[in-house]
């Protein structure tokens, strides 16, 4: 049987799909830097400081699974509109009392916004881009994100210059809010736009699949049914029916993501604790993450041409290798090279793994309703993501930084070992493949 797939084009999803990610990103990047600031201006102490700095990432993982409930229920353009209000407000919150406790709940309004903003995306990419660009469109939305947080500090860096007050930088979200919500109001409505196209390749792999199995369709259960009975499924639900593969690939995603936050909180503390001149580890810091942005779409086309694991793994043993260097070369005579060697080794395996999490969750979620599914898997990840400063706080309290770094490293390499054993279990199709073959078929359903 022959079946007729819709064409795919990149320029279709520019705008519906990037654009409005990449204000709300530019918003947030302007706000993150000056939350100490704000705090402490108004009296907090550092740790204080840092623990409302820490509320939008708090925000972000209270937020995951209810966000697979809203997107699911109301679609992702209205969730976007939502979440764009919902961190006009918490702003609003933060600027009309001029009180830490209305700092802390208008930055968790955040962050629980940022959790509905990008799940939408997430849930809007992997329902109609099609299977052989997948890992691309995701891998450059993780970029469009990075590129939003990257700018957003140079336009709160010109306001300072400007104004000399730090609180008129929070208005850079509203406004990006603002925009977004017009941008989102005028364009047309990409789950309207994109849906026949969906729909279309639903219904070829559905009678691909029966023209496959024994009997024809009639002999095995349409995937379109399946997708059909997740739609109904919700977020609990949902966590019940693939418990299986949320423990284990799940898990192996969360240390991912600890991993990458752990080299946020490392190399900065690294770099006091080896007395190197805080410009000179700016200056280093800086260059990594440019490299890390530069490398997104490289990532996808790696995991789209070769498979996840081409980008998972080398990403998760080059964090882990270079927390174990670091470990080992504090009390060196060349420390400060070594720093800036890790450094540019985390950028590298930050950025050849950039989307590797958003593909691995697209591949895995029920096509017809991945909200939910998404809600629960992103939750693992932003529970590794917040878990790791707090962890890594704790082991230098308990013993030292070097305990702490190679304790990370560690990590990484039974992060990678758990991804190695159970992408190709789940994701037979785009786990690992040999080099040069193409991607094809339908990805599995998580087990239940």
């Amino acid at each position: 049987m022959t079946v007729t797939t819709p064409s795919f084009s990149w320029r279709s999803i520019v705008l519906p799909a990037y654009l409005p990610t990449l204000l709300f990103s530019i918003g947030e990047g302007a706000i993150i830097p000056v939350i100490p600031v704000v705090a402490t201006e108004r009296g907090a102490s550092i740790a204080l400081a840092g623990l409302i700095a820490a509320m939008i990432m708090v925000g972000e993982l209270l937020g995951d699974l209810p966000a697979g409930w809203l997107v699911a229920r109301i679609g992702e353009r209205a969730s976007m509109i939502g979440a764009s209000a919902l961190a006009a407000i918490g702003v609003l919150v933060a600027l009309l009392s001029p009180t830490l406790p209305a700092l802390g709940i208008g930055i968790l309004l955040v962050g629980l916004a940022t959790a509905v903003f990008g799940l939408a995306r997430h849930a809007f990419l992997t329902s109609y881009v099609p299977e052989r660009v997948r890992a691309r469109a995701l891998s450059t939305l993780a970029g469009v994100f990075r590129g939003g947080w990257a700018v957003g500090p140079f336009i709160a860096a010109a306001l300072l210059a400007t104004t000399g007050a730090s609180e008129n930088v929070f208005w850079v979200l509203v406004a990006a809010c603002l925009v977004v919500v017009v941008v989102l109001l005028v364009l047309p409505d990409p789950e309207r736009v994109f849906g026949s196209a969906r729909q279309t390749r639903a219904e070829a792999s559905d009678a691909a699949a029966a023209s496959r199995a024994p009997g024809g369709a009639e002999a095995t259960e349409s995937p379109g049914r399946r997708e059909a009975d997740a739609a109904s499924h919700g977020v609990f639900r949902a966590i019940a029916t693939h418990r299986a593969v949320l423990a284990r690939i799940g898990t192996g995603v969360g240390l991912l993501a600890a991993l990458r936050a752990s080299r946020m909180v490392i190399l900065p503390l690294w770099a006091v604790s080896i007395g190197m001149a805080p410009e000179a580890a700016a200056l280093v810091i800086g260059v990594s993450a440019t490299i890390d942005f530069a490398l997104f779409y490289v990532s996808g086309q790696v995991m789209d041409r070769f498979g996840r694991l081409w980008s998972a793994i080398p990403g998760l043993l080059g964090l882990g290798v270079g927390h174990l260097v670091l470990a080992f070369t504090r009390d060196s005579p060349a420390a400060g090279v070594w720093f800036t060697v890790i450094a540019l080794l985390f950028g590298v395996a930050n950025g050849l793994s950039s989307g590797v999490i958003l593909t691995l969750g697209a591949d895995l979620a029920p096509k017809a309703n991945p909200a939910p599914f998404l809600g629960a898997f992103r939750t693992i990840a932003d529970a590794g993501q917040a878990g790791a400063p707090l962890a890594i706080a704790a082991l230098i309290s308990a013993s030292s930084i070097m305990v702490a770094s190679a304790t990370m490293g560690v990590l990484g390499f039974v992060g990678a070992a758990i991804l190695w054993r159970y992408v190709p279990r789940y994701v037979p199709h785009a786990g690992a493949r040999p080099p040069g073959k193409p991607v094809s078929g339908k990805p599995s359903a998580p087990s239940p």
